[in-house]
C-alpha cells in the first residue's frame, strides 16, 4: 500500500522526523533514470548482460524524471519491488513466493526463503535457472513468547532472498548486498557494521580491501554466530551479515556488541555453502558452491521508515490501528503493556490469514494446531483489551474477521490470490473464534472450581491457599485461558500461584516447539552422487502403455549394484519409461519388465525420487537382471484404466463441489488408486443429502454428455489467465500441462485422464465425513469400481431381501419395524431392571449406618454386584428418597468384564456442608482404572478394573465417614 493511501494517523507519525538520509529526486534510488544509470555500472558476466545495460545507460538519457516521494520509495511494497528488480538487473530470474506448506517433511511450515531450494542445494534436482531472487512468505513460532515483547519478533515475516546455485559466490554476493544497501536503499555508510566467521579470511578480505569497510566495524564471530549448518551432517558454511547501527554516536571500540538491540538490528545475512559437513565432523568441499541470502522485509522498513520498531512499519501498523479502533485505545497514548497486546493482534492475524489461504485450517494436530494457537492467542489477548463482539454492536460476534481484512487490503502485492480467498478465510476465523468463546468461558467456570478447592485445602489444612502452578497451565494451555486473567481473579480471591511451576511448563513446551519446527535439515545423501550418472527419466506413458527401455540403475536395499537376481525385491531406474510416477495424488503405474524373455520384473509401485528419476519397484519373479540391459516395459492396461477413470471424475467432482456449495471450496488433499477416489476439499459443515444427490447427477450428467478431453502444454501464466486451478500441494515450472473439460473444468495436472468421459461410465459416492477442522472428505467410485461397487450392494440387498422375506422396495419399512420393536423390548428390559435394583435398594437400605454427633447423617456404602449403571442410578436415587436428608450414598457394581460401574449420591443438606458428589467420585473411580464426575449431588463414574472394587469402596467408606464426621461434629 503506498503511504499517501494509508490512513491521516499513520502517514506521517507526528513524532517520525522525515528521512534522514539526503537524496536528491535525479539520484533518488527509486527514480528510473538513477536506476539506468547505476545498472551501467555494474559487474557484467557476458556480452548480452553488458549490451542490455548499455541500452538502459542510453535511455536513461532521454528518461523524464518523475521523481517518486519519500514514503512512496521507503514503503513495504517498494522495498520489497526494489530488491527484486535489483536482483532481476542482475541476472536473476524472479520467482514467486512458495506455499507456506512445503514440500518437505523435516519441517511443519515453510520458514525460510531457501526451503523451496533445498533439493537444488542437495543436488538431488537440477537447477532451472542459475540464480534466483524472492519474496518468501514464512511463519515461526519458535520464539512466540517474544511477539509484540521485542522490536523485531514475529510470527509471520517475509524474506527477500537471493541465490546463486553454481553461478556466482563470496565477491560478487558480497558487492551486491553492499550496493544493495548503500545505493539503492541509500544506507549511510557509516551506520553498516559487517559480521564474519572468525576463520573466514577471504570473506575478511572482501569486506575490507574491496568495498572499504573499515576493520574497527567489521567483526569476526565464533561458530554459534556465524557458521551455518543445516543439522549434524550436510551442506555448510561460513555467513556475513549486515547490521545497522542506530546509534553510530556510542563509538567504534572492541567491546562493541552486534547482538545489542538497542543499538543494532541485522537485516542481511548471507550465507556462503561451501562445504559438506561428513559423519565425523570433517569438512569437505561442495562441487557445487552456492549463496543462500536472507534480508527481513519487516527490518528493512523499520531502518527506511525510521520507526522504533517493526509493528510501526507501513507492512504491520494499519492493522494494529484497526485493532486498536476496535479495542477503543488509542496506541499513540497507550501504556506498554497496552501495545504489547495490539502487537501480539497485529503479528498473529497476519499469519493467521496466509496460514489459512494456504489450506491450514485450525485443528489439534500438526499445522492445524499452530493455526489454533494463534487464533486463541489472538482472542485472549483480544479480551485483555476488552474487545468484545464486532464492530456493528453485536456482542455475541466475532472481532478477528474485520481484522482479517485489513490484512487482506494489505495483500495485493504480497500475495495477490489472497483476496480471492476472503469469504472462506472470514468465515473460517468467525467459526473458530466463536467456538474458542466457548472453550474459554468453560476455563472460566474451571479456574472457578480450582479456586475453591485451593480454598477448601487452605481452610483444611490451615495455609495459605495457592493453585499449583500446573493447573495455571493447563487452564493456559488446554483451554487457552490467559495465565494473567488467571492471576488477576486468584488475587481477587486471595489465592496465590506456584508461577515458577507456570514457567518451567511454558519452557518444556517452548523447547518441543523450537526442537519439531524451527530446523530445516538439509543431507547430502547417496542419492546425490547417484543423479550424476543418471538423467532424468523420460515419460512416455501418456501416448503408450509399452516401450523398450534400457536399465540406467538398480537399486539392493537402497543401494547402487550392477546385478541383482530373482527372488529379490528390486527398484530400477530407466532411461524411458511408460509407468506413471506416483504424484499430483495419483498411485504408481502397475506392470511387468522383461529382459529378452531370460527375466521378469513384477511391478508393484513407481514413485518419482531424487527430481525427476522414476523409480520402478518390484520383484524379480525369474532370471537376472543386468545394469545395461534392454526390456520391455509394459503397463497393465486394465488397472491405468481405473486410474485414468479416477482422475478424471476426481476434476468433475472438484467441479461438481463448486457449483453446489460454492465456488469458495477449494482441494486439500487427494488420491486416486485403482479402486476408489478420494478428495478433501476446504468446507465447514457436513454435506446434506440433497446436495450429495445434487452432485452426484451433476457428475453422471457430465459422463453422460460424452464430452472429449483437451489437453495442452503452456505457459503457467497463460495457464492461470485462462482459469485453470492448480492442484493442492503440487510443484509447477513455467510450462504446465493443462487438462480440459471444455464447460466443466480446467485444471493443471500431470496426471492420466480418460480421453472421453463417457469412459468414467458411471460416478457413486460412498462416503463423506470431517477429517478435521474446515476439512472434510468424500470417497467415492467410478467406472469398473463403480460397477462392482452396484453390483456389490445389489447382492446384498438380495440377501436382506430373502432373509426378512419382503420386496427391496419394502426393506426400509420392515427394518424400521424390527427396530421399534427391539427399542421396546429393550426398554421392558431396563425397566425390569431398575425394578430388581430399587428391591435390592430397599434391602441395603436397612444396612445404613449414622455418621456424626450434632448431625446425623445416614450413610450407605455397598457393592450391588452386576448391577448395569442405570439401574445402579435408580438405587442410588431410591435410597436418597428413603433415607431422607441429610443421607450419602456410595454404590458399586461390575456389569461386564471388565467393567465397573460406580454412583454418588448425596442429599441437600451433605451438599451444603461443602461435599460435592462429582469431586468425590473421582479418585474411587481412579482406583479401579477409571474416572468420571458430575454434578454436586449426584455423580457416576466408571473402570476397568473389577478386582479393585472392593478396596475402592472401602477406600470411599473410610473417605466419607472421615469427612462427614468433621462437617458433622
Amino acid at each position: 500500500m503506498e503511504a499517501s493511501k494509508l490512513p491521516c494517523s499513520f502517514a506521517p507519525f507526528p513524532s517520525r522526523p522525515k528521512c534522514h538520509f539526503p537524496i536528491s529526486p535525479a539520484r533518488a534510488p527509486g527514480h528510473a533514470a538513477f536506476r539506468n544509470y547505476k545498472h551501467s555500472s555494474l559487474i557484467s558476466r557476458n556480452k548480452s548482460a553488458r549490451g542490455a545495460i548499455q541500452n538502459a545507460a542510453a535511455a536513461a538519457a532521454s528518461a523524464p524524471v518523475q521523481a517518486l516521494t519519500e514514503e512512496e520509495e521507503t514503503s513495504g511494497n517498494s522495498i520489497r519491488r526494489r530488491f527484486l528488480e535489483f536482483y532481476a538487473a542482475r541476472g536473476h530470474k524472479i520467482l514467486p513466493s512458495s506455499s507456506l506448506v512445503p514440500d518437505d517433511p523435516t519441517v511443519l511450515l515453510t520458514i525460510a526463503g531457501m526451503l523451496q531450494f533445498k533439493p537444488v542445494f542437495l543436488g538431488k534436482v537440477a537447477r532451472q535457472v542459475p540464480s534466483a531472487t524472492t519474496s518468501q512468505r514464512c511463519v515461526r513460532t519458535n520464539d512466540i513468547e517474544n511477539v509484540g515483547r521485542t522490536s523485531r519478533h514475529h510470527t509471520f515475516f517475509e524474506m527477500l532472498g537471493n541465490f546463486s546455485f553454481g553461478d556466482y559466490f563470496k565477491k560478487e554476493a558480497i558487492k551486491w548486498a553492499w550496493e544493495l544497501s548503500t545505493v539503492e536503499y541509500g544506507l549511510p555508510a557509516d551506520n553498516l557494521w559487517i559480521s564474519v566467521y572468525e576463520d573466514d579470511e577471504e570473506t575478511y578480505a572482501i569486506w575490507h580491501d574491496e568495498i572499504g569497510v573499515p576493520s574497527d566495524r567489521i567483526k569476526k564471530m565464533g561458530e554459534e554466530d556465524n557458521f551455518w549448518t543445516s543439522g549434524a551432517t550436510g551442506p555448510c558454511g561460513p555467513c556475513s551479515e549486515i547490521y545497522y547501527d542506530f546509534h553510530p554516536e556510542r563509538g567504534q571500540h572492541s567491546a562493541v556488541d552486534l547482538n545489542d538491540d538497542t543499538r543494532f538490528i541485522e537485516f542481511y545475512n548471507l550465507v556462503f555453502m561451501q562445504f559438506n559437513k561428513k559423519d565425523d565432523g570433517s569438512l569437505e568441499p561442495l562441487k557445487q558452491k552456492n549463496i543462500d541470502t536472507g534480508m527481513g522485509l519487516e527490518r528493512m522498513a523499520r531502518i527506511l521508515q525510521k520507526v522504533p520498531n517493526n509493528y510501526e512499519t507501513d507492512l504491520i501498523f494499519p492493522i494494529i490501528e484497526k485493532v486498536s479502533e476496535l479495542a477503543n485505545v488509542s496506541y499513540a497514548r497507550a501504556d506498554d503493556s497496552t501495545k504489547t497486546k495490539l502487537k501480539v493482534i497485529g503479528d498473529h492475524m497476519r499469519a493467521i490469514v496466509y496460514l489459512i489461504s494456504d489450506g491450514v485450517f485450525p485443528s489439534n494436530i500438526g499445522r492445524g494446531y499452530v493455526v489454533r494457537r494463534l487464533i486463541r492467542r489472538a482472542v485472549r489477548t483480544g479480551r485483555l483489551l476488552d474487545i468484545r463482539g464486532d464492530e456493528n454492536g453485536n456482542l455475541e460476534g466475532a472481532f478477528l474477521p474485520i481484522v482479517a481484512e485489513k490484512v487482506i487490503d494489505l495483500s495485493s502485492e504480497i500475495d495477490p490470490d489472497l483476496k480471492s480467498r476472503k469469504s472462506r478465510i472470514l468465515e473460517e476465523l468467525k467459526r473458530e473464534e466463536l467456538r474458542f468463546v466457548v472453550t474459554l468461558e468453560r476455563g472460566e467456570k474451571l479456574l472457578d472450581e480450582m479456586l475453591d478447592d485451593a480454598l477448601g485445602k487452605a481452610k483444611v489444612n490451615n495455609a495459605d491457599p495457592f493453585l499449583s502452578g500446573k493447573d495455571a497451565f493447563l487452564l493456559y494451555d488446554t483451554y487457552g485461558f490467559p495465565v494473567e486473567i488467571t492471576m488477576e481473579v486468584a488475587d481477587e480471591r486471595g489465592v496465590s500461584i506456584d508461577m515458577s511451576c507456570f514457567d518451567i511448563e511454558m519452557e518444556n513446551q517452548r523447547r518441543q516447539s523450537q526442537a519439531a519446527h524451527n530446523t530445516v535439515k538439509l543431507t547430502v545423501e547417496n542419492g546425490s552422487e547417484l543423479t550424476e550418472n543418471i538423467p532424468d527419466t523420460e515419460f512416455i506413458g501418456y501416448d503408450t502403455l509399452y516401450s523398450k527401455a534400457v536399465i540406467k540403475g538398480l537399486l539392493l536395499s537402497g543401494k547402487p549394484v550392477v546385478e541383482v537376481s530373482q527372488g529379490n525385491e528390486v527398484e530400477v531406474l530407466l532411461d524411458r519409461t511408460p509407468f506413471y510416477a506416483e504424484s499430483g495424488g495419483q498411485i504408481g503405474d502397475r506392470g511387468v519388465l522383461k529382459v529378452n524373455d531370460t527375466a521378469v520384473i513384477e511391478i508393484a509401485d513407481v514413485q518419482k525420487s531424487l527430481g525427476n528419476i522414476f523409480v520402478h519397484k518390484g520383484v524379480i519373479k525369474e532370471g537376472i537382471v543386468a545394469v545395461g540391459r534392454e526390456v520391455e516395459a509394459a503397463v497393465d492396461a486394465k488397472l491405468r484404466q481405473r486410474a485414468k477413470v479416477h482422475h478424471t471424475a476426481t476434476h468433475l467432482l472438484q467441479a461438481a463441489l463448486k457449483k453446489v456449495i460454492g465456488q469458495e471450496t477449494s482441494q486439500a488433499g487427494s488420491l486416486v488408486a485403482f479402486e476408489r477416489l478420494r478428495f478433501d476439499f476446504n468446507f465447514h459443515r457436513q454435506l446434506l443429502d440433497h446436495e450429495l444427490t445434487k452432485i452426484e447427477d451433476l457428475i453422471n450428467e457430465w459422463i453422460g454428455d460424452a464430452t472429449a478431453l483437451q489437453t495442452k502444454v503452456m505457459p503457467i501464466a497463460d495457464a492461470k489467465s485462462a482459469g485453470a486451478i492448480a492442484m493442492f500441494g503440487e510443484k509447477y515450472g513455467e510450462e504446465v500441462r493443462v487438462v480440459n473439460v471444455p464447460g466443466v473444468s480446467m485444471e493443471l495436472c500431470g496426471g492420466t485422464h480418460v480421453s472421453n468421459t463417457s469412459e468414467i461410465r458411471g460416478f457413486k459416492i460412498i462416503s463423506e465425513q470431517g477429517i478435521s477442522s474446515g476439512v472434510r472428505r468424500i470417497e467415492a467410485v467410478a467406472g469398473d469400481a463403480f460397477i462392482e461397487y452396484v453390483s456389490e450392494r445389489d447382492n446384498y440387498m438380495k440377501q436382506l431381501c430373502s432373509t426378512l422375506k419382503v420386496k427391496a422396495e419394502e426393506v426400509p419399512a420392515r427394518v424400521g419395524a424390527i427396530m421399534e420393536e427391539l427399542r421396546m423390548v429393550k426398554t421392558e428390559v431396563s425397566a425390569a431392571r431398575a425394578k430388581t435394583a430399587v428391591y435390592k435398594a430397599s434391602v441395603l437400605a436397612n444396612k445404613a449406618f449414622h455418621v456424626g454427633t450434632t448431625t446425623q447423617i445416614r450413610v450407605v456404602v455397598e457393592l450391588m454386584d452386576d448391577t448395569d449403571a442405570d439401574s445402579l442410578k435408580c438405587a442410588a436415587e431410591h435410597l436418597v428418597d428413603v433415607l431422607q436428608d441429610p443421607a450419602a450414598i456410595i454404590l458399586g457394581s461390575f456389569p461386564g468384564e471388565d467393567k465397573v460401574s460406580l454412583v454418588a449420591a448425596f442429599s441437600p443438606s451433605v451438599v451444603s456442608m461443602g461435599i460435592q458428589a462429582g469431586k468425590f467420585i473421582g479418585p474411587i473411580a481412579k482406583m479401579c482404572g477409571g474416572g468420571g464426575g458430575g454434578r454436586p449431588n449426584f455423580a457416576q463414574a466408571g473402570g476397568r478394573k473389577p478386582e479393585n472394587l472392593s478396596s475402592a469402596l472401602e477406600k470411599a467408606k473410610t473417605d466419607l465417614v472421615s469427612v462427614l464426621s468433621k462437617k458433622a461434629s
